[in-house]
């Protein structure tokens, strides 16, 4: 794997020596005409073409009337987003404006001599998306969008986008069915173990006791069971310790997460755990279950039911009347307290290939993004339409399935890519405007964000700038997907052997490489 992993970084830098250096010195335009455009969208498979819709027309349309700039959309299919921004880098034809949540694939294009430098233009040309993402809160005295500024060069690839809520994940769980068994929602760890045993045992739903599923998740369990899993963690670590070993964005070499996993064998073997959730790479297998109303528990983004128009709330009320499905923090540590990370106000990242023809261009789209009309509209839509107003404040309507203003993602996150979440003119508004954003009851929304929040921390952010993981990462998520499949999978008294060796394995493959130039380059933020 090493090897395909070094075929593919010569194919890519080879593919990279064709584009332009990054200089800032690319006209926005040609005699006077539009500059042209292109941008990454993501596919979630709504069913509405994603490049082609209500929406891609109104931006289309005003951008070219207020920046003589022409754009187009090229999808990008959610799931596959790493190996497919891989190939269009590789191939040098990616969109002028691409983003991604994944750190280490970013910085393996900075480091390929892939990436446009935004720095010496960042001023003149967006100054209005300087002023909308603010100050960074994680490091005084600095823009959140010079996050990512080498402090040494002083070149700009890349900027976060804005998360407005920073909840994190969360667990939900069916309140009927802990209704009809007469218990509680699950405070604690061991409440919620029972909750599933009584699940599998009991079958509150009348499902039968062959297809219910006490606690779901897809291939992604590593981030679909978090808060299950971090909860082991040791909770004395500190931060740089906490920095250092996460690696590849798995925190697999924290002191406690072994622990974790062997909860979800233990889970496993007992009949709780979906069976086939190594078998589903995408997550479309949780809303599936959580629809037909066979799914007890599952977890993912503190939002993730209450998403859509109709939401899986509303698609599992309508198959099963009476449903509930609600957030739940259980997950204790051994001090018997909940505690878990939230998302850094970064939200996910922002770059223009160096391949660009017309960088500037891309920069001004990304202002133009960022003034205020321009941004609300394109997260709530035409009134009447998308939305009503409920005393001053935007309310969400549902629109027809397959509707060219369907959404794509909340709040049209795939479209308003600067921003994660809906902020309006005041804090008290924007709070009202969350809640507002989704189709379902808005008390819903507010708990969500509340459970989401409680006693969370944001990942600790250092400010330097890391090369190490570049040729590894895709290798170390594979890789890591296979020991969380097998480590969960295989027999109880099996576990240590298949956990110890996995991940011997996992940091001979490019993790302790990571993990060496983390604790070199680690300073105190």
């Amino acid at each position: 794997m090493k090897r395909v992993m070094m075929i593919f970084a010569f194919a890519a830098a080879a593919g990279l020596t064709a584009f332009a250096g990054g200089s800032g010195q690319k006209s926005g335009q040609t005699g006077g005409g539009p500059a042209e455009i292109s941008v990454e969208v993501f596919d979630r498979g709504t069913g509405v073409d994603a490049t082609k819709n209500n929406w891609t027309d109104w931006i289309q349309k005003k951008l070219l009337e207020d920046e003589n700039i022409k754009i187009t959309f090229v999808s990008v299919p959610r799931s596959d987003e790493i190996p497919a921004l891989n190939n269009l880098m590789a191939a040098g034809n990616a969109p002028d404006i691409c983003f991604t949540y994944n750190t280490e694939l970013i910085n393996n294009f900075r480091d390929l001599g892939g990436l446009y430098d935004m720095a010496p233009r960042t001023e003149a040309l967006m100054p209005d998306l300087k002023a909308f993402l603010g100050p960074d809160p994680m490091l005084r005295g600095q823009s959140l969008i010079y996050r990512n500024q080498d402090r040494t060069t002083k070149k700009m690839y890349y900027f976060p986008a804005r998360r407005i809520f920073q909840g994190r994940y969360s667990t939900f769980i069916r309140k009927d069915w802990l209704d009809k068994l007469g218990l509680p929602l699950p405070s604690t760890m061991q409440e919620f173990y029972d909750a599933m045993v009584a699940f599998k045992t009991r079958d509150p739903g009348g499902v039968g006791k062959d297809r219910v599923i006490p606690y779901i998740s897809s291939k992604n369990i590593v981030i679909r069971a978090a808060n299950l899993v971090e909860s082991f963690i040791d909770r004395n670590l500190n931060d740089k310790d906490r920095w250092i070993n996460t690696v590849a964005d798995r925190a697999f070499l924290l002191p406690g997460y072994k622990e974790g996993v062997r909860m979800l064998n233990k889970m496993y073997n007992e009949g709780l755990l979906f069976r086939d959730f190594p078998l589903h790479a995408t997550d479309n297998i949780i809303d599936d279950m959580a629809r037909s109303g066979v799914a007890g528990a599952w977890s993912g983004n503190y939002d993730t039911p209450y998403r859509g128009s109709p939401s899986v709330l509303q698609d599992c009320q309508t198959n099963v009347p009476g449903a509930e499905i609600v957030p739940v923090d259980p997950f204790t540590d051994s001090s018997g307290k909940v505690t878990k990370y939230s998302y850094d106000a970064a939200g996910m990242y922002i770059f223009i290939p160096a391949a660009s023809k017309y960088p500037e261009a891309a920069m001004r789209y990304l202002n133009w993004m960022a003034k205020y009309d321009n941004r609300i509209f394109l997260q709530i839509g035409p009134e009447g339409i998308t939305h009503e107003l409920v005393n001053g404040v935007p309310k969400a309507k549902a629109v027809p399935a397959g509707s060219l203003w369907t959404q794509f993602g909340p709040q049209n996150i795939d479209y308003v890519i600067i921003s994660n979440g809906l902020e309006l003119d005041t804090p008290e508004r924007t709070v009202l405007g969350l809640a507002n954003s989704y189709t379902v009851d808005p008390r819903l929304i507010i708990l969500a964000d509340q459970v989401a929040m409680k006693n969370a921390r944001p990942i600790p952010v250092i400010p330097v700038t890391l090369t190490a993981a570049g040729p590894y990462v895709r290798t170390l998520q594979d890789k890591g997907d296979v020991l969380m499949a097998e480590s969960i999978t295989c027999a109880p008294a099996q576990f240590d052997r298949v956990w110890d060796a996995g991940i011997a394995d996992w940091i001979n493959s490019g993790a302790q490489v990571i993990r060496e130039e983390r604790a070199a380059k680690y300073i105190a933020p």
